[in-house]
């Protein structure tokens, strides 16, 4: 029995703008709430820290990391720049479309301050990083949050921490493996005792959108009629919405090369299409109907600009007719004085402008009368015309119609065929199913590529490798305690059967009959920011993990304050120069005076 269609349309939705948002009374009183910004790569997004149940704790604001900066039209206003959901949909300014990050870190920090300025107020910050992040990028947000911005302190911390932070289990500080993949890159991060070990991270760069192109050159291979309309945007939707992960990938590819097992999971992604793109299928009289419709609205038209052009004629041979009789009436002054408004310099000019435009008025006459008479012809010539009938066939005879008909056999190649009613043109195909797009080993071929980047030529180690390096740097017993407490977030790891891939990798590494444990954050996209959520309200009225303006100042913009979800705090460490003080005396010694030398 065929399974039932399993046909999908995308949903190709637009962004909507966010609304304008003031602090209210709640957030400002008797102090300022912490904002906290969970400023990914993907999406930032923005929400305040506060224990007054009246204040929601989920973020307020939710925008896609992009500008995107017109150049603006000529002689009109001057560039505008759109951020976020302002964009509406990314597709049609793809090739304007600008991101503060490289990777998943922020290096440009022009158009990280048009994030900010989408939701920053001078409140103290609670702001998310990259997993060993650079000094330099530390430094330059610093800088802009405290001189740009005002704010009173700041607070740095790791999405991936955050998120192990809020999911804990067990009392705090405890141990564990994040496995962090998001939208640039994957994150292997050991924690011991609630610090994070980060001599021993790792980070692979791969995650949901290299997924995405990756998917999107599988399917313009596969559909090169559709090579446009395979857009980055619905390749993300398929990815979110229709990918999984195999638990065996090897295995899973053999059963899709079962016609049953293809027919009973491949998806059907339909594009859109008009029924207009095939040819009309009208009859033939409808078509020389329609051409005729045409011919007489040309003719129309036709036939109105001629008279439009000869009203135009005529009334400036009119004024030059009048300027004529200025002349002949003697009035040199005010025929002069015409002739210099109408640009002429002698009555000789004047008479051939005369002559040129009665030849012109009287052609558009004669030309109108013609179209005239032509349309009275044509509508004489469409009535039908009766046949004659011929007087002479009431008179013949049975036997001269039984004799013509002995006759017929011979003649009948030579008779002409009488023309058959044409039929309504049908299509070939169906025109729905020409617009779709069949997924089938594409729905694990794209999320593979976090365990195996070797599909897209990528010279790194996947997910189970990466992670078995990770273990292998520890004692036997930290390993044991790390893989009790295994840990999923991040938008890549919302796949299904990636927890399921994770255990196998596991159960393939780990000795016989260890144990081990892995977790699926309860909102792998959001608990980053409500892990800095609580984190914020829990360390509100502390000096733990805060810099202050005076910090700042004293310290540099790269100083961080360590706390359970921050990095670690390496210091700039710079050469010390040995002093040239010290090497005159030296220089002046060996040197002497050469009078007293032998």
């Amino acid at each position: 029995m065929a399974a039932p269609a399993r046909v999908f349309a995308f949903r190709d939705a637009r962004w909507a703008p966010d609304p304008v948002l003031e602090p209210g009374a709640a957030v400002r009183s008797p102090q300022p709430a912490p904002l906290v910004i969970d400023n990914g790569s993907f999406q930032t997004r923005a929400g305040w820290a506060c224990p007054d149940p009246a204040v929601p704790a989920e973020p307020l604001l939710r925008f896609r990391s992009l500008a995107a900066r017109s150049r603006g039209a000529r002689g009109g206003a001057g560039a505008e720049t759109q951020v976020g959901n302002d964009l509406g949909s990314p597709e049609p300014l793809r090739w304007l479309l600008r991101s503060p990050f490289d990777r998943n870190v922020p290096v440009q920090l022009e158009l990280q301050e048009l994030l900010l300025d989408h939701g920053c107020v001078d409140h103290p910050i609670v702001l998310t990083e990259a997993v060993c992040n650079p000094l330099y990028s530390r430094q330059m947000m610093s800088e802009l949050l405290f001189e740009c911005y005002q704010v009173p302190k700041v607070s740095y911390g790791v999405d991936s921490l955050y998120s192990f932070y809020h999911n804990r289990r067990q009392n705090w500080p405890c141990s564990g493996l994040v496995i962090s993949s998001g939208y640039q890159c994957t994150h292997i991060l050991p924690v011991l005792e609630g610090r994070l070990d980060a001599k021993n991270c790792k980070r692979i760069n791969l995650g949901g959108c290299q997924a995405a192109v990756y998917l999107q050159r599988l399917l313009q291979l596969k559909y090169p009629g559709h090579f446009a309309a395979i857009t980055l945007s619905r390749m993300e939707e398929i990815l979110h919405e229709h990918s999984y992960v195999a638990q065996d990938y090897i295995e899973e590819l053999q059963k899709w090369r079962c016609p049953d097992y293809y027919e009973n999971n491949v998806h059907k992604m339909q594009l859109p299409f008009s029924n207009k793109l095939l040819g009309s299928t009208v009859a033939s009289e409808e078509k020389q109907e329609k051409k005729q419709q045409q011919l007489r609205r040309l003719q129309e038209l036709n036939a109105r600009r001629r008279e439009e052009k000869l009203q135009l004629d005529q009334e400036r041979l009119d004024r030059l007719l009048y300027v004529q009789e200025l002349l002949e009436d003697g009035q040199m002054d005010q025929f002069h004085k015409a002739l210099v408004e109408l640009n002429m310099d002698s009555a000789e000019e004047l008479q051939s402008y005369i002559n040129k435009l009665s030849l012109s008025v009287e052609q558009t006459k004669q030309k109108i009368l013609q179209s005239e008479v032509n349309i009275e012809v044509d509508v004489v010539d469409s009535k039908p015309e009766t046949p004659d009938l011929d007087p002479l066939g009431s008179e013949q005879s049975l036997e001269d119609v039984e004799s013509i008909n002995e006759f017929e056999p011979l003649f009948a190649e030579e008779q002409p065929e009488v023309e058959k009613p044409v039929a309504a043109v049908q299509p070939v195909f169906n025109l729905a199913e020409y617009h779709q797009l069949f997924l089938g080993t594409e729905r694990i071929r794209a999320p593979e590529i976090v365990f195996q980047p070797s599909l897209i030529g990528e010279d790194q180690a996947g997910i189970a490798e990466t992670m078995q390096y990770v273990l292998e740097r520890y004692s036997k017993e930290q390993q044991a305690i790390l893989v009790q407490n295994v840990f999923l977030t991040g938008g890549n790891t919302m796949y299904p059967g990636l927890k399921a891939r994770i255990q196998k990798e596991l159960l393939e590494m780990r000795p016989f009959q260890s144990s081990f444990q892995v977790s699926l954050a309860s909102s792998p996209v959001l608990d980053a920011w409500y892990g800095a959520r609580d984190w914020a309200v829990e360390y509100m009225n502390r000096e733990e993990g805060w810099i202050s303006r005076k910090d700042y100042e004293e310290k540099g913009g790269e100083y961080l304050k360590e706390h359970c979800a921050s990095n670690v705090y390496v210091p700039i460490r710079l050469p010390k120069q040995a002093p040239r003080a010290a090497e005159a005396p030296s220089r002046a010694s060996g040197t002497g005076n050469p009078s007293e030398q032998p």
